[in-house]
């Protein structure tokens, strides 16, 4: 029996059941795509209990993350998003040269670099070793480690206690939550601030984003649960935002319990809005999976007509979201020609499990297709920006996500 990981209880109520997947960040190199390929069953539950949405753990963080497939510095989007959050937190934590930010899952340096512009001392935890090279070749001190409460104590050991600590897009890749959490409250200082971002478990509920369930991501938060969870290890929320960043987000600022912050007019708002909605319920998921199989019967419905049609489809990123509809819908080079990426690192590959080749975006240039199936649907408009020309020649976009819509 599965127990859940936040609270202990045992996971028996079956939220939604994706298949047998691969692992979404596992790219394949041309010498492997002959050899054997793990797939998982990529099943999700929620726990009567707390109501945390969560998957079993089939796989060590070390297998997944060692080394990561995912750069951050890519997106233009969120260059930008991150920018304007250093603005802010430097304005309203009053950070300085004296300060310390630390991000864990710092990824490639692209939030700490703009720290170091303004003269805030950081530190980065990142535990892929890959990933983490590039922030250090661009000046971003970078320790290579996965976070935790033995992390934490090396940190505060060595004088770096943390007076703003983030973690964004990170506590969903965490299988042992309360691990990471009391590391947080060691590492931050008495009068630090946390600020975290994840994806809005209501807003995967209403806009359909199934495809952002993956082996990578453990858990699936509403601000009750993550609340709860920090409760328990002494660190209090005292304000939240609601972003528009993948699909719908969450940043919360939290402190240690002993701290004055009063919670805020927007917290309070929102925990009202979801007890309204029913989070707490488990009646507010039993609908979902219907609403997902419907949704992969039009998306192969409209392939299905396009290619009888003979058009041409490509598509454009191949992103870890991606890889869930594609394997969850069977779609493969017969019906998608190839993907574009911009990462260097995944051009060349092949897409786990349905083994659709990536390339340069200059590829859709050179071949001029009729479709793109755009698979990041959270960044649609700045990919839909940067080929624009398609429409050049009458390529349309495809978007999936919540459901089938087309754009020319």
């Amino acid at each position: 029996m599965i127990s859940c990981r936040l609270c202990g209880n045992s996971l028996s109520w079956p939220f939604l059941d994706l298949g047998q997947q691969p692992l979404c960040e596992s790219y394949l190199q041309q010498h492997e795509l002959n050899q054997m390929e793990p797939f998982f069953p990529l099943q999700v539950y929620v726990c009567r209990e707390c109501m945390l949405v969560q998957l079993d753990q089939y796989v060590s963080p070390g297998h997944i993350f060692s080394e990561y497939a995912y750069f951050s510095s890519y997106s233009d989007s969120w260059l930008k998003h991150s920018k304007a959050y250093v603005q802010m937190a430097i304005d309203r934590f009053g950070l300085g040269p004296k300060s310390l930010a630390v991000e864990l899952a710092s990824n490639d340096g692209y939030l700490l670099q703009y720290f170091v512009e303004h003269g805030v001392p950081v530190l980065g935890i990142e535990p892929a070793a890959n990933v983490a090279n590039a922030a250090i070749e661009r000046g971003i001190p970078t320790a290579v480690k996965f976070f935790g409460v033995k992390a934490a104590e090396e940190q505060t050991a060595n004088g770096m206690g943390a007076d703003l600590l983030i973690g964004n897009n990170v506590l969903a890749q965490v299988p042992d939550l309360h691990d990471f959490v009391e590391g947080m409250r060691i590492l931050l200082k008495p009068r630090g601030h946390i600020t975290m971002e994840f994806p809005h478990l209501w807003r995967l509920l209403e806009s359909n984003q199934f495809d952002t369930i993956y082996h990578e991501h453990f858990s699936y938060f509403s601000l009750a649960v993550v609340e709860r969870l920090f409760s328990e290890h002494a660190l209090k929320i005292f304000d939240v935002e609601e972003l528009p960043t993948h699909g719908g987000s969450l940043r919360i600022y939290a402190c240690h319990r002993s701290n004055s912050e009063p919670a805020s007019k927007r917290l309070n708002g929102l925990r009202k809005h979801e007890a309204d909605l029913g989070l707490d319920r488990l009646e507010c998921y039993m609908s979902f999976a219907e609403r997902v199989k419907e949704t992969k019967r039009k998306l192969l419905e409209f392939m299905i007509a396009a290619k009888r049609n003979g058009k041409q489809i490509a598509g454009y990123g191949a992103a870890g979201k991606g890889n869930t509809l594609l394997n969850y819908c069977g779609i493969r080079t017969d019906f998608l020609d190839y993907v574009v990426d911009r990462n260097p690192y995944k051009q060349g590959r092949f897409l786990p499990g349905t083994h659709i080749p990536i390339y340069h975006p200059d590829r859709i240039r050179e071949t001029k297709p009729d479709l793109v199936l755009v698979l990041p649907w959270n960044v649609k408009s700045e990919i839909m920006s940067q080929i624009s020309y398609i429409r050049e020649w009458g390529g349309q976009f495809i978007v999936p996500i919540p459901e089938v819509q087309i754009y020319s």
